[in-house]
C-alpha cells in the first residue's frame, strides 16, 4: 500500500512538471512535441482547443483500445497519469510567456521539464499513454521494436507540425524532444549508470586485491580456458558505476597494462540488497 501511494504521488508530481514543460515553455514559444501531446499542441494552435481536454480525449480513446497490451497495474497507473496530466494541462494553459529571441533556451527547458515529468511517470510504473500504445500496435502490425515505433511516431508528428509552426520551430522541437529523451533515461535508469567489466589478466590476484581494497567493490572469479592454448585462467567480473571507470583504469594500468578488459553497460540489476554507490 505504501509503495502504491508513493508511486501515485510520483505520477501526480510528474504530471504537473510535464504540464509545465508544455504550457510554460513549449506553447508560448510556438514549439511542439512528439507523439500524442504533439498532436494536442497542434490542435491548440489551429483551433485554440484546451490541451488538457484534447490530451484526455485522445489518450483515453487509445487506452480503451490498447489496454490489453499492458499489465493491469500499468494500465491503472497510465489512467491516473492521463487524468492528472490532462488536468494540469488544462489548469496551467495560460501560465507561460514568450522567451523573446531565445527559442533554443525555451526548447531546452521544455525538453527538461517534459523529460523529467515523463521520467517520473515511467519510474513509478505508468506510461505516457498514446505513443506507447501506438508503438505497441506498430509492433504487432509491422514487427517494429517499441523504441523504433515511438521514434517514428515522434518524427512523423513533428514533421507534420512543421506545416503549422514552421520549419525552424520544428527543428527546435527536435532539440527539445532529444533533451527530453535523455532526461527520461537519467530519471528511469538513475544517474549512476552501471557498467559491467570483464578482466582477463596474468595477475588476477593482484587486480582482485587492488579493486577490493581501493574501490571497495566485490569481484566474481570465473573459470576460463584459452580457446587456442587450452590453458586454464581466472577471469574476473565486476559491476561498477560509470564514474568509477577512471580509477579502475588506473588500477589495471599499474598492475597489468596488457590485461584484456571489456566494458559494457548494464541495463538493470536484480539482486536483493544491491545498491550502486
Amino acid at each position: 500500500m505504501n509503495n502504491a501511494i508513493r508511486d501515485i504521488l510520483l505520477i501526480i508530481a510528474g504530471s504537473f512538471i510535464f504540464a509545465i514543460g508544455v504550457n510554460y515553455f513549449a506553447i508560448p514559444n510556438r514549439l511542439s512535441e512528439g507523439g500524442v501531446i504533439g498532436i494536442t499542441i497542434v490542435f491548440h494552435y489551429l483551433f485554440d482547443w484546451s490541451p488538457g481536454i484534447v490530451n484526455f480525449v485522445l489518450n483515453t480513446a487509445l487506452v480503451a483500445f490498447g489496454y490489453k497490451f499492458f499489465a493491469r497495474r500499468v494500465t491503472i497507473y497510465t489512467i491516473i497519469a492521463i487524468i492528472f496530466s490532462s488536468l494540469f494541462l488544462h489548469v496551467t494553459v495560460a501560465w507561460g510567456n514568450d522567451i523573446n529571441d531565445d527559442t533554443l533556451l525555451a526548447a531546452l527547458f521544455a525538453g527538461l521539464c517534459v523529460g523529467l515529468g515523463l521520467g517520473m511517470i515511467f519510474r513509478a510504473g505508468g506510461t505516457s499513454g498514446g505513443s506507447a500504445i501506438l508503438a505497441r500496435l506498430a509492433n504487432q502490425a509491422f514487427g517494429w521494436t517499441i523504441g523504433k515505433g515511438m521514434l517514428i511516431i515522434d518524427i512523423a508528428v513533428i514533421a507534420g507540425s512543421a506545416f503549422v509552426i514552421g520549419q525552424e520551430r520544428a527543428m527546435y522541437t527536435l532539440v527539445s524532444v532529444y533533451v527530453g529523451a535523455k532526461i527520461i533515461d537519467v530519471v528511469v535508469e538513475g544517474a549512476n549508470e552501471r557498467t559491467a567489466v570483464l578482466i582477463i589478466s596474468t595477475s588476477p590476484g593482484e587486480v582482485l586485491e587492488a579493486v577490493t581494497n581501493r574501490m571497495a567493490r566485490g569481484i566474481t572469479i570465473l573459470d576460463g580456458q584459452g580457446g587456442y592454448t587450452r590453458s586454464q585462467r581466472e577471469v574476473l567480473y565486476l559491476v561498477i558505476n560509470r564514474y568509477e571507470i577512471v580509477p579502475f583504469r588506473k588500477i589495471i594500468s599499474e598492475i597489468d597494462p596488457d590485461a584484456y578488459v571489456t566494458v559494457h553497460p548494464v541495463q538493470e540489476i536484480f539482486r536483493k540488497g544491491y545498491k550502486g554507490r
